[in-house]
Order: C-alpha cells, then structure tokens, then sequence
C-alpha cells in the first residue's frame, strides 16, 4: 500500500555536498542525540512504513513464516512477533509502561529482555493473527508516536543506549524524539529487508519513503565517522553526497548500506561505522 499523500520530500537526485564534520559524536560526552528530520516528516515516513509493514506480511505464503531471518534465533515469525510487539508498545502508553516494567523485571540488556518478552508473547499466534493484529495496531501506533507532546521529545532517556547489536557496541545518549521519531520506523524498515532477504521475496521500495529514510542514515553515518567522503547508492532508495573533499569513494546498494551499519553485512572501514535502527 502506497500512501501518496503521507510521503515525505524525496531526496534530490543531484549530488550533496555538505561540510565536513569537525568530529565523531561518540567523543562529545554532553552530546546527545536527536531526530535530524522534522516531526511532522518523520511521522508521514512512520505511517507509510506501518502500511508496508502490513503489505509485505499479508504477501508471504505459509512457508515462508517459518525461514531463518539474520536476526539470531528468529525466524520470519518471531520476526513478526516482535515488529507486532513494537507497534503494539507504540499505540499504547499503557501496553508501552507493561512491557518496560516486565523486560526490566527480567534483567540483562533491555532492549534485549524487552525483544524476548515481545516473541515470547506471541508466539502461539498464527500468522494470519499477527497480520490482522497489526493492520488494526497500525494506526494507533502512527497517531500515538504523532501525538507525543513535543516537551517530552526534547528530553534525553535516562540511560545510554547502544548503537549497535554487539556487546561491544558503543552507547550515547539519546532524546526520547530520536526514539520516536527515527528508531521506531528505521526498526520495521529495516526488519522488512530481513524479510525480503529470508524468503527472497521483492522488497517495496521508492525515493519519496525509502530514499528518505536512507538519506537521514547516510547524513548520520557521514556524521558519526567525520571523515571525507563520497557516497553513491544505488537502487530506488538511493541517493549520491559528499562530505569535505577528496577521501574515500564508496558505491554500493542502498539496501545493502544500511544492512552493512546495522551489523548484518560485511562492513570494513568506514562501513564498519555502526548506525542505530
């Protein structure tokens, strides 16, 4: 499902220079980070990407459920558990305080004990539940992370969280806005391309949702390493900028960019530069 009216501006086909960044967040102590695209953007890119969510699950065939995802431990339908945890935690402040409260309770990583508690929850659900679950969750989890006042966005979480999967990953401070307004719609985006890649099936993409997406990944990652670059991505969601003069030239799929910084691909040099989903 395309929603024409919900996108957000395409990125410009023509090459972007920007300034080249003086230093890699991860040495500023007092930094902490916050959403880079507007709410209002933001929140067109989280509804649309609930919509594809729901499209790409009602296109998989019955074995398709069960194949093996990169995501450790998970096949396709614990991959789904969770998605459907997330946004179910998005649409209700009330199922958001219940979740937290149990994957604390359960110790370890949060974020960790908080993904456990969502497969484990859901598990028994059938695949047709779970796609009937999160077409209904959909909207109230787009409206909920809309309506979140913008005070409470501004505020920095009470702990660093980390910036990628490995127990050695980084971790910063983040505003609960970069949570709600990036993480949450980069986590589905981003479990679609595990999906896709499991079962082998075509991914949805386009510029006006996908290179949009992209596009705040590349700027952050640009950001993060502060070196001097230049950057083509390929395919419907990709996009060409530069950062500073000269450095190294990097081409590659968007796709594959993005599942590079999250861990999921081989990622040498400055691809090796981890970026949150």
């Amino acid at each position: 499902m395309q929603r024409n009216a919900n996108h957000a501006d395409p990125p410009s086909p023509v090459t972007k220079t920007t300034t080249r960044p003086s230093t890699a967040a991860s040495a500023v102590k007092s930094f902490v980070r916050q959403p880079a695209l507007d709410h209002d953007a933001a929140m067109r890119l989280a509804a649309v990407e609930y919509d594809r969510v729901v499209t790409q699950l009602r296109s998989l065939a019955p074995d398709d459920w069960s194949r093996p995802t990169d995501c450790p431990d998970w096949d396709v339908h614990a991959l789904a558990c969770h998605m459907l945890g997330m946004a179910e935690m998005a649409g209700s402040l009330r199922e958001q305080f219940r979740q937290t409260r149990k994957a604390k309770r359960a110790g370890g990583v949060f974020i960790h004990a908080l993904t456990a508690l969502q497969v484990s929850e859901r598990k028994r659900l059938t695949p047709q539940q779970i796609v009937e679950r999160f077409a209904e969750v959909a909207p109230r989890a787009a409206r909920g992370r809309r309506r979140t006042p913008a005070f409470v966005r501004r505020r920095p979480m009470p702990d660093e969280q980390p910036v990628g999967g490995q127990p050695d990953s980084p971790q910063e401070r983040w505003t609960f806005g970069f949570v709600i307004d990036v993480i949450l719609t980069r986590d589905p985006w981003l479990h679609r391309t595990d999906i896709a890649a499991a079962t082998g099936n075509p991914l949805m993409l386009s510029a006006d949702h996908d290179g949009v997406l992209v596009a705040d990944v590349a700027q952050e990652w640009a950001q993060r390493h502060g070196q001097s670059c230049s950057l083509v991505l390929t395919g419907p969601a990709g996009g060409a900028w530069s950062w500073g003069s000269g450095g190294q030239r990097l081409e590659l799929d968007a796709v594959q960019f993005c599942r590079a910084l999250s861990g999921r691909g081989p990622g040498e040099g400055l691809l090796g530069v981890e970026v949150p989903f």
